[in-house]
C-alpha cells in the first residue's frame, strides 16, 4: 500500500503535464515580394504598408495592406499560422476588411485569438498608412 500511494500521484502528475503540453505552432512565414506594378487610373496613388507582427496561442499574424487612394484594395498575410484555425478564416477576414474599410470588424467564431491578432495588425497597417 505504501508503494501504491507514491505510484498513483506520480501517474496523475504525469498525466497532468501530458494534458497541459501545448506543442509549439507549425507556423508559416512568408515573406511577400514587392508589389507588381499596379495599373491606376492617372492621378491615383497607391501605397503598401505592413501592420505588425501579432503573437497568439497558434503562432503569429502580420499583415500587409494595400491602398489605392485612400482605399483598403487588398489584403495579404505575411505571417499566418498553419495550425489551428487560422488557415480557414483568413479569407474571410480579409472579405469583411474589403467590406468594411477599416478594422472595425466582428472577430470569427471559433477562431477569436486568430481574429483578434488580424485586427490589431491591420489597425497598425491602417495606422502607418496616415502617418
Amino acid at each position: 500500500m505504501r508503494r501504491a500511494v507514491p505510484a498513483l500521484l506520480l501517474t496523475a502528475a504525469g498525466f497532468f503535464f501530458v494534458w497541459q503540453y501545448q506543442p509549439q505552432p507549425d507556423m508559416v512565414t512568408e515573406t511577400a515580394a514587392p508589389p507588381a506594378v499596379v495599373s491606376t487610373a492617372p492621378g491615383s496613388t497607391t501605397k503598401t504598408v505592413a501592420g505588425t507582427t501579432q503573437r497568439n496561442r497558434y503562432g503569429n499574424v502580420q499583415v500587409q495592406v494595400t491602398f489605392t487612394d485612400n482605399r483598403i484594395t487588398a489584403v495579404e498575410f505575411l505571417q499566418l499560422p498553419r495550425s489551428g484555425p487560422s488557415q480557414e478564416v483568413a479569407p474571410t477576414l480579409v472579405q469583411e476588411t474589403l467590406r468594411a474599410q477599416n478594422a472595425n470588424i466582428d472577430t470569427v467564431s471559433g477562431a477569436t485569438q486568430t481574429s483578434e491578432s488580424y485586427i490589431r495588425s491591420l489597425q497598425a497597417a491602417i495606422d502607418a498608412k496616415g502617418a
